[in-house]
């Protein structure tokens, strides 16, 4: 199954964009499901037929679906209550109803990766298109299932489970009481759910597809966007520049937005390539002159459908020993700042941060048993170059 997220800035037009795209595919003849977290209907409003929290059919072969977030919230929450109850009842806490809890920020989010997790279960579909949030929330949102499995395994880890028959023991010695077992129970489930969805984002036909204006504003949005996602490891596979105005106008007023899009979209063709053998083609999609709605408007813009998914991201390790004495580790980094990269080295992690972007990753093994030698940041590529520990390396190598 092929799934394509798409973000952009706010405003740029994304939800018409993943609606036009999944309208395509599903006339090519690919069972679709679009899926959207946004809380007013934009994505029923666009397709012509109103969305809910129960998926809709908008078009033959094509699927519409918002999901619930205060449903998932609610269940959740009761649930935990449950769980719970006994160091509830120990602090006198008082319960909250069903009926009284409202989604906190950011449910939607969450009901959104729950729902694209359970698309891909079903294996009901052939195409997956989501309507992610704006960029930068949308990069937080990706982020998060890796970023709570690390923080669960930090304060729980699992194999602390494996000694649960001596807790009652180890509490007696210590003083204090022991975390119960529900807690790792509940632990654990989260952590499978959560390492659900982070294998549908690391699938290799999983990949990200931009959407912006061309302007000055969208091109700063769309070189971070490029570096976070690079960052995460997620695969980008095209960025479609939207509501591209005519070349040919008589309203002189026009002549300076259209002399500024062209400029800017000759800059993204140079700097991310176009064509069939470009790895993140340019497509330009057309401004109707007014807001798309409807079947027939969707097909006008003629947005580009979701095609194969790239060849998946690559972080290689080079043995450089022979000549410089290193092992040196490529990250694709395409938008990066020198100025605003950082690297701390934390036992068998590294910390790399990309301007607001962040990622603590794990070392591979090689490197594991090395100091960090220096890096540099050349053509979008961080090269970090890692010098054999004397006292950690196999002797002869």
């Amino acid at each position: 199954m092929r799934s394509l997220l798409i973000t952009g800035p706010g405003g740029s037009g994304r939800t018409t964009v993943a609606a036009a795209t999944a309208l395509e595919a599903a006339r090519d003849g690919a069972r679709t499901l679009v899926l959207s977290a946004d809380r007013t209907d934009g994505l029923g409003a666009v397709l012509g037929v109103p969305t809910g929290s129960e998926p809709v059919e908008a078009a033959p072969g094509l699927t519409a679906w918002r999901p619930d977030a205060a449903e998932g919230f609610r269940a959740d929450l009761v649930a935990f209550q449950e769980r719970a109850a006994g160091v509830l009842d120990l602090v006198g806490a008082s319960r909250l109803d069903a009926e009284e809890l409202t989604p906190l920020p950011g449910a939607g989010e969450l009901a959104l990766l729950r729902a694209l997790r359970d698309a891909v279960l079903s294996e009901a579909y052939d195409l997956l298109v989501v309507d992610l949030p704006p960029a930068p929330e949308a990069l937080d949102l990706l982020a998060l299932p890796e970023e709570s499995r690390r923080y669960l395994r930090r304060l729980l880890p699992p194999e602390r489970q494996a000694a649960r028959a001596l807790r009652p023991v180890l509490g007696r010695l210590a003083g204090v009481p022991m975390p119960a077992g529900w807690l790792y129970e509940t632990a654990a489930r989260w952590d499978a759910e959560l390492a659900a969805v982070q294998a549908v984002l690391a699938e290799r036909t999983t990949t990200v597809r931009l959407v912006a204006e061309p302007g000055p504003g969208g091109a700063d949005q769309v070189r971070a966007a490029t570096t976070g996602l690079a960052l995460r490891g997620l695969r980008l596979d095209a960025l479609v520049a939207n509501r591209v105005l005519p070349p040919a106008t008589a309203d002189t007023w026009l002549a300076g937005p259209v002399a500024q899009q062209r400029k800017v979209l000759e800059e993204w063709q140079d700097t991310y390539g176009n064509g069939a053998d470009a790895a993140v083609p340019v497509h330009a999609v057309a401004h109707l002159g007014r807001d798309p709605r409807g079947g027939d408007d969707l097909a006008a813009l003629g947005v580009p459908g979701a095609g194969p998914a790239p060849a998946p991201v690559e972080w290689p390790v080079t043995d450089a020993l022979a000549d410089e004495g290193a092992l040196v580790w490529h990250l694709p980094l395409p938008g990066a700042v020198r100025e605003e990269l950082e690297l701390i080295r934390r036992g068998d992690e590294l910390v790399v941060t990309a301007g607001r972007f962040r990622r603590i990753v794990p070392l591979p093994s090689a490197l594991r048993r090395c100091t960090v030698g220096g890096a540099a940041l050349r053509d979008g590529e961080l090269r970090i170059r890692f010098v054999p520990d004397p006292e950690l390396w196999p002797k002869g190598r």
